[in-house]
């Protein structure tokens, strides 16, 4: 994901944080693949379960609005979060428990950030290319309407579109949905799932393509099925090769803001 010289190797990152060999991982580390199975469930319930916990457990009355009903999911999931991350920096075997080291083997970092936002948003980019098409050729037509007599666009028009782009970015910060959708939810799900889970992971044992291939299940227990196995293999990838939390973080906000993507229009000429 990043050029050849100066890839960010996680394996190796990991390796060092904990001070063990690549070959003696398992066997050193202590970690059984049943242990690291369990802890990875636990984490994937606790994300789920703890989202009840305001009605079930502590009986709390019901949100009086939506804002309200956002604003205690979103103090459940950063709970939630929080006693992941600590749990997984329990059970790692680490040499140090510098935060240094602990942002390591999260993917916290801040070599190469610009190749692990950039890189992955354009291959990401790649699955919408029909909708960047299709968005495309709405936009145009849009602006035909708006061209003056000598085929440009006026001021008025360049003004309604900044005016209405404004309007968006106001809207969208002020949208508790949103914040879920670009913020928290990403956020929080990677934290739990690629940043705690990949290590546990990796150092019971499993092999990188066992671990693309079980975070996702993971992941699509405590959310939904289908679309999100693939992304979860994507996002899991995408964190193991570059070693950034980012890659797979800017990869979800984008995916998040996009949608599905288009496969086909219906609409006539295109």
């Amino acid at each position: 994901m990043v050029p050849t010289g100066r890839r960010c190797d996680y394996l190796k990152s990991l390796v060092n944080c904990l001070g063990f060999e690549k070959r003696k991982m398992e066997q050193e580390t202590g970690l059984t693949k049943p242990a690291v199975m369990i802890a990875c469930a636990a984490m994937t319930l606790l994300y789920v379960a703890i989202l009840y916990a305001p009605s079930l457990i502590l009986r709390l009355p019901p949100p009086s609005s939506l804002k309200e009903f956002m604003i205690r999911r979103f103090v459940c999931a950063i709970i939630s979060s929080i006693v992941s991350i600590i749990l997984c920096a329990l059970i790692l075997p680490m040499r140090s428990r510098e935060a240094a080291n602990l942002f390591g083997v999260y993917g916290i970092r801040f070599d190469h950030i610009w190749q692990a936002v950039v890189i992955p948003l354009s291959l990401t980019s790649l699955m919408y290319a029909g909708s960047f098409c299709l968005k495309s050729l709405l936009l145009m037509e849009s602006w035909k309407e708006h061209l003056n007599e000598d085929g440009g666009l006026s001021f008025d028009c360049v003004k309604h579109l900044l005016q209405n782009f404004i309007d968006w970015m106001s809207s969208a910060a002020s949208n508790v949905l949103a914040w879920r959708n670009y913020v928290v939810a990403p956020l929080t799900e990677e934290l739990v799932f690629r940043a705690c889970m990949i290590p546990l992971l990796l150092c019971g044992g499993f092999k990188i393509y066992s671990v693309i291939f079980l975070c996702p299940v993971l992941f699509s227990l405590g959310l939904q099925l289908g679309y999100t196995v693939i992304f979860g293999s994507y996002a899991s990838f995408l964190f193991i090769r570059t070693g950034h939390l980012l890659a797979p973080l800017v990869a979800h906000v984008f995916c998040n803001f996009m949608g599905l993507p288009v496969l086909f229009a219906r609409s006539k000429g295109m």
